[in-house]
């Protein structure tokens, strides 16, 4: 985010400023500073000389003399398309606020780069080319889908010969099998009727597909039909569509779905649909296939390449191509874990797997709805969905875990919740960062960040963490001399526990009470108090979003039900996954259940790192694990009062001192305010060490 100063100050401070700006190094001044810190644009002086107009980042805390430098620091400018996307970029800077990049309203097509404009173009239209065919998408298409596809037509081809009826069809088939060999380059266009019935039964007239300007010319050349011809054409569209277009079809949307899951081979889905839908069901007379142009024809399929590596940016009413794609296996998911019951059809690796899966694609609308109804709606609006949806995913896991945990008298699962927290904290501190710092690091070489916002960011993150842990600490110093003096209770899964102990349940509930108190706080602090720091300037184009709110909450609501469906089936067949002798349930829960639900998050802090914007990406990790200790741990510990369901605050010493390690780590990885890719490395090797200390050690006791 950038900050303009257009006020007043005295000479002797602007010629400070100036001198100040000077002893810099160069190579400093000269960079441009990225998305998210601090630019000055200009300074005038009193008179109205302009004394300095240059870009400044990452001053130093002399710098703070300078007249007016907190009000330089605190506004921020915007400049973005329309109102609901400079909403959207806001949030994303706002405490509480889930990071979201993709955007919420359609693009101007006009505006796009040409290569995203490739990505959407028909393939009707014929360009002009003047590279070469021969690449590896187009080979690898012969292999996977080119020669099935001819040997379809051409057996179809031999059926249509058969019938004697459907000859003319017969005909098209062995031009269309030679055709999907290699289509690459050619061009099947559609003839006009009357051009063609000129062309192949008056072929002595003088009207040709390059000099036939209107039909009047050609209306003496046409003979009358006779009823004979008319029964003819019409027994042979009988024969093709009973005979030969099913297989073909069958065939094409086979093609479709494949090469549409393998997304980079969307071009040959779009040339299967238009064949099945357009080509197949055309009078074989009115198909021309040529390699050039004709002035009087209409061209229906025109394919240059097979395969586009960009078409990982494909989107689908705002979503994401590969979001669209995983979605049929949520109720793949659904119906194997609902309807086979016994297991005949899929084991409960088999369920368990796809269930956890399925969350994937769930968290990632839901992620777009609440970005969606969050930039269409006010502040207030926008903080009671990011509070309520934006742990529900996770939420809803945990919850539906400890509920079955608590009926079948298994405390693994409580134990299993308790590494999934842990292993989120982990991976929101030590992973996400550090992914994005190397991503971003291999591009940009060296990236800055404001090193002051991330220091906020940690400390808030080191006090979170330190009062999720506190009545771990508490125990541990004072659990066995206060459980001597009072009468040990029965947590819900039958065990003797230290949460009985009278002084360690107000700790338990003091805590998780102030957390969300803090997070209410901050709230206030960036929504209301401190709202005027954002100076948005938006552009003059229609806004068109891809969901409405009430779109946006429907879709919430439908993707939180089959969040809660997934996460049932996922509980439900977890336990031979648990009962694997040489994994650790420790690691299973801080690998699987923590960090696949976040999948969608990780990729947002990537697409924020490749655009140099760091900062986004740092943020995306530490508003998770805030939302996981001031809002998801006080939620499940205040469910677990209502609802027994053996839910206890008191972490193992792993859990503990993993966690509060990589707040260290991070704080002091934070401090310079720049990141490349070594630091982001440091990161990821301490992240991988630790889950090796989780996959090694022992299964929770009794477990």
């Amino acid at each position: 985010m950038t900050s303009h100063l257009s006020g007043l100050v005295t000479p002797q401070v602007s010629t400070f400023c100036l001198l100040f700006h000077l002893c810099l190094p160069r190579h400093n001044a000269l960079q441009t500073p990225p998305l998210g810190e601090i630019i000055i644009s200009s300074i005038h002086t009193k008179g109205g000389n302009s004394v300095l107009s240059d870009q400044v980042s990452e001053l130093d805390n002399s710098m703070t003399l300078c007249c007016g430098w907190e009000e330089i620091q605190s506004k921020r400018t915007i400049r973005v398309e329309n109102e609901v996307e400079a909403n959207k970029l806001v949030n994303n800077y706002r405490f509480g606020f889930r990071k979201w990049k993709s955007h919420v309203t359609a693009r101007p097509f006009e505006e796009r780069s040409d290569v995203v404009k490739e990505l959407y173009s028909e393939l009707n239209v014929i360009k002009p080319h003047s590279g070469h065919f021969i690449t590896c998408g187009n080979l690898a298409y012969v292999l996977l889908f080119g020669w099935w596809i001819s040997l379809a037509y051409f057996l179809v081809g031999i059926l249509m010969f058969i019938t004697v009826i459907g000859l003319p069809y017969g005909k098209l088939c062995w031009k269309l099998c030679c055709y999907f060999l290699w289509p690459f380059g050619n061009t099947i266009h559609e003839i006009g009727t009357t051009l063609r019935r000129c062309c192949e039964e008056a072929p002595d007239c003088e009207c040709s597909l390059e000099t036939v300007e209107d039909s009047s010319s050609v209306l003496p050349c046409l003979f009358t039909q006779s009823a004979l011809l008319v029964v003819k054409h019409r027994l042979s569209t009988y024969i093709w569509l009973l005979l030969g277009f099913p297989p073909l079809a069958v065939v094409h949307s086979l093609v479709c779905f494949v090469s549409w899951i393998l997304v980079f081979t969307i071009p040959v889905a779009k040339m299967s649909a238009q064949t099945v839908g357009v080509i197949l069901l055309l009078p074989p007379e009115d198909v021309l296939l040529s390699s050039s142009s004709h002035r009087k024809t209409r061209a229906l399929l025109c394919c240059y390449h097979a395969a586009n590596w960009y078409y990982y940016k494909y989107t689908v009413d705002g979503i994401n191509v590969f979001a669209v794609n995983l979605l049929p296996l949520v109720i793949v998911a659904l119906v194997i874990g609902y309807i086979d019951r016994e297991n005949q059809f899929a084991s409960s690796d088999v369920k368990f797997a796809t269930a956890i899966s399925s969350i994937i694609p769930l968290s990632y609308y839901i992620g777009m709805g609440i970005a969606s109804i969050a930039a269409q709606s006010n502040f207030a609006v926008g903080a009671v969905v990011n509070a309520t949806f934006g742990s529900i995913t996770e939420l809803t896991f945990y919850i539906t875990a400890l509920l079955r945990g608590h009926r079948a008298a298994n405390p693994c699962l409580q134990e299993v919740v308790k590494a999934a927290l842990t292993g989120t904290l982990l991976g929101c501190i030590l992973f996400i960062p550090g992914i994005c710092m190397i991503i971003g690091g291999l591009k940009h070489s060296e990236q800055r960040f404001n090193s002051r916002s991330a220091g906020v960011s940690s400390a808030l993150l080191f006090i979170s963490v330190g009062g999720i842990f506190a009545p771990t600490l508490f125990s541990k110093a004072y659990g066995n001399l206060v459980c001597d003096a009072c009468t040990n209770a029965t947590g819900g899964n039958g065990s003797t526990s230290v949460f009985g102990c009278v002084p360690v349940r107000p700790l338990v509930y003091t805590v998780s009470a102030l957390l969300p108190a803090a997070y209410i706080i901050g709230l206030i602090f960036t929504l209301k108090t401190h709202s005027h720091i954002y100076n948005i300037h938006t552009g003059h184009q229609g806004t068109v979003v891809h969901w409405s709110r009430w779109r946006s909450l429907l879709i919430l609501i439908a993707a939180t039900v089959l969040t809660s469906a997934c996460a049932d089936l996922a509980t439900e067949h977890i336990q031979p996954i648990l009962n694997q002798p040489h994994v650790s349930q420790y690691f299973i829960g801080v690998t699987v259940l923590a960090m696949i639900p976040e999948i969608p998050e990780i990729v947002n802090g990537i697409q924020f790192a490749l655009q140099n914007n760091i900062s986004l990406s740092l943020e995306v990790g530490s508003c998770i694990a805030v939302q996981v200790c001031m809002l998801q741990i006080p939620i499940l510990v205040f469910f677990n009062a209502f609802c027994d369901v053996g839910f206890v605050l008191l972490f193992s010493d792993q859990h503990l001192w993993a966690s509060i390690f990589s707040v260290i780590l991070v704080n002091y990885i934070f401090m310079d305010g720049k990141s490349d890719y070594f630091q982001g490395t440091a990161l990821v090797v301490v992240y991988l060490i630790l889950l090796a200390l989780y996959y090694f050690a022992p299964s929770p006791s009794g477990c």
